[in-house]
């Protein structure tokens, strides 16, 4: 899969049962986090899975439904989810893919073939079904849990407002307009207070409607 391009239109198998991705995620306008790990009861996975476990509920406030999935059979997740919560005491409020076959895994093109398990991948998928984030990382480390979240709060700001996203960028902080397209617009541009050049013009961020806007 690239990015822009539509998610599957598929069924799987998870721990909290069978999901329709356009029927119980995109048709009630949430977006997807989708995230694969390699393997059940490996190490770095299972502090992924605390971490993303304990941000569970600011995803859910955004609107976005979040889906870990693997290779693993779905005995292997029920068993190893009630492991971390014996462990750990953090019990996973998420749906976990089970995806023995690789059909899911092969149609995102995450396998590494050489281990038969799937790569540490994420996909942000919009309520339109278009993938808007990818990221892959090597199965030796984790990922960063709050960038994963700040990058689903950009996502969603720039779905909403059709702005862009400075670096560094969090809620509150100020946004970019969409780049001028005529030499008459770039001339105003860069006449605006707010210019930095007549293709950098930032707008704060209170400034957007409370509809687009998000904590």
């Amino acid at each position: 899969m690239k990015l822009y391009q539509k998610f599957p239109d598929t069924q799987v198998l998870t721990t909290k049962g069978p999901i329709d991705f356009y029927k119980d995620v995109f048709s009630k306008g949430k977006w997807l986090f989708l995230f694969a790990h390699p393997a059940d009861f490996t190490p770095v996975c299972t502090t992924e899975f605390v971490g993303f476990a304990q941000v569970y509920d600011e995803f859910k406030k955004l609107g976005v439904e979040m889906i870990g999935m693997s290779v693993d059979s779905i005995y292997s997740h029920l068993q190893w989810l009630q492991d971390i919560e014996n462990r750990y005491g953090v019990t996973i409020p998420f749906p976990l893919i089970a995806d023995p076959d690789k059909k899911l895994a092969r149609m995102l093109d995450i396998i590494d073939e050489a281990s038969g398990v799937t790569i540490r991948a994420v996909f942000l998928v919009n309520p339109e079904g278009v993938i808007r984030f990818m990221a892959y990382y090597p199965i030796e480390y984790g990922r960063k849990i709050e960038e994963m979240l700040r990058i689903t709060k950009a996502a969603i700001v720039n779905y909403k407002a059709k702005v862009s996203l400075p670096a560094d960028w969090e809620p509150g902080k100020e946004v970019i307009l969409p780049t001028a397209t005529t030499i008459d617009e770039a001339r105003m541009r860069a006449k605006l207070p707010n210019a930095k050049a007549w293709y950098i013009v930032m707008k704060k961020y209170e400034e957007l409607p409370p509809e687009q806007r998000i904590q």
